[in-house]
This record gives structure tokens, sequence and C-alpha cells, in this order.
């Protein structure tokens, strides 16, 4: 891929989508579900769908597992457009379990991710193209060396050429006090942060979304974006507030759409588009992506 507008590096996994349920079953007993899906995902893996379903030109950096699941995930992204890694043992392996009104939990095993290697998905980053080129890291929190090394990934993105965001998504321990330290040093580097609602208010320790965004937005060159399921996406920057408000569709489930909203949200900034549009087309992307079957981008 010569010149790709956006780069996305960080997780990609095998996704069992099963659903819907109406509260949890009780432990011993066994319930029915309607549907089940099995597809290529994670956040970054997501991201790269989206862009690809799109026709955006990128490079997805990622790794596989050397089992059967990892030949299968590595088949299912166009070739010319990824940069894969296989390491020795399993892939990981996330079950999505949607319920009633397209609420999810996710339950992931740690397989290869847990091996991947901060310093070499930095040495297959290649230098941006001139104009307006954004690099997204995503799903940080679930790679172990990926967040010992955040920092040092961010500053080689950076020193290649590429404009920085941010999406590590809800760390498994928890936002104990080093992940906030953690997380913050994050916003602090890259250019823009892309967060859920749920994790803006665990991040800045408040109840209220408003209150929330404008303790995070303490950096004001950077973009913080604050993405917030049926209300639309909100974002901050040098004090200005913007909001792109969400259509009304028929949920089928929300799995993914975050990292939708990423992919159409960067590829409007990569083309020039200002915040207003970049949001407007990122709610949009992502709610036409949930609520078709098989999913539809464009």
């Amino acid at each position: 891929m010569t010149d790709p507008h956006l780069l996305v590096l960080g997780n990609a996994n095998v996704d069992l989508v099963i659903g819907e349920i109406d509260g949890w079953p009780a432990v011993g007993t066994e319930i029915m579900v309607d549907r089940a899906e099995t597809r290529p995902g994670g956040s970054a893996g997501n991201t790269a769908l989206a862009l690809a379903g799109m026709d955006v030109p990128h490079l997805f950096l990622a790794t596989t597992g050397s089992d059967m699941n990892g030949d299968w995930l590595r088949a299912q992204f166009p070739a010319a457009t990824t940069d894969w890694t296989m390491l020795d043992g399993p892939t990981t392996l996330t079950v999505g379990i949607v319920h009633k009104g397209g609420d999810r939990a996710f339950i992931t095993t740690p397989g290869h991710l847990e091996g991947t290697s901060a310093s070499e998905l930095a040495a297959r980053i290649p230098r941006a193209a001139a104009g307006n080129r954004w690099a997204i890291l995503s799903g940080t929190f679930l790679m172990p060396d990926l967040s010992d090394n955040g920092d040092a990934l961010l500053d080689a993105l950076a020193a290649k050429g590429w404009r920085t965001a941010i999406d590590p998504g809800w760390p498994p321990q928890g936002w104990t006090a080093a992940t906030r330290r953690r997380m913050a040093g994050w916003m602090t580097k890259a250019d823009a942060s892309l967060i859920n609602e749920e994790e803006a208010r665990a991040l800045a320790q408040a109840d209220d979304i408003a209150c929330a965004m404008e303790m995070l937005a303490d950096h004001p060159d950077r973009l913080l974006v604050v993405k917030r399921g049926p209300q639309g996406a909100s974002a901050i920057l040098r004090g200005k507030q913007h909001h792109a408000p969400s259509p009304t569709v028929e949920v089928i489930d929300t799995v993914g759409a975050g990292d939708t909203f990423n992919a159409a949200f960067l590829a409007a900034l990569a083309s020039e588009a200002d915040i207003d549009d970049a949001l407007a087309r990122g709610v949009e992307t992502a709610a036409r992506a949930i609520s078709t079957f098989p999913r539809n981008y464009r």
C-alpha cells in the first residue's frame, strides 16, 4: 500500500459474538440465544476492517498466533493493507455477549496479545507521506508490552511524521491510580484521545460526563473525543466544544461501534475535514455498522 492515509497498530483477535441475553443465566443452567457469529475483531482490527470497507488507504500492523485461528484471522483482512507478525502459540479469542438493548460484555483469553512486542511494532512503522496523516494505537491495555512502552511507541510514530491518536480500551485491572497515571501520560503525548463515555467517567473519577470531559481536556493543543453511544460523540479542542448527534437506528449489536467511529473520524481528519464534519461522519458510519448485517460501512 503506497501512501496510506491512516496507520493502525494494536490488537486483532477472533471474536465470537452471541446474543441476545436478558440478564446473566444462573450458574449450572443453560440458555439458548438467537444468533452467533464468528468474525475478525479486536479494537485495532475493527478499525482496519472499517477502513477497508470504506476504501480508505491504510496500513494495519498487527500480530496473530500460529494456530488455525491465526490462519483464519489473517485471511479475513486484505493482504495489500496488512503487515502481520506470527507469534508461536494460540491466537487471542474474545467472546462478546450482547445484552438486550445492545449493551455488551467481553471475555478475552490472553493468547498472542501477551507476546506482542512494542519494539517489533515500532521497527515496522513506515514514514508518513506528506500531508495530514494519522496513526492510531488501539487496545493497548490488553497487550502488556505495548502498555509498558506506549510512550515509546507514540514517540516512534511522531518521529516518522504521523499525527497520533490513542484508544487503549478498558484496562482489565480496572482504573487504578497506576492506570490513570499511565493514560494521562499517553494523553499528553498523543494528538487525539478517543475514548468512550464510561472510560471518561472512570478516568476522571466523575459521574457527570460534562465535568469529566472538562477535567480530561486539560491540554489545550490535544483533541479529546468522547464516544457517547446513542447520544453521538463530543469533542473538546482548545477550549471549544463540539458535538454530533447519532441518527436513530435499530441496533443489531454494538460490538466494534467505537472502533468503527475511530476509522471514519480519523479518515475524515486525514482528508482535511474539520472536527464537526469528522464527528458527524464518525457517528453516521458507526450507526450504519451496528444496524446492518452483514455490516455495511458505506
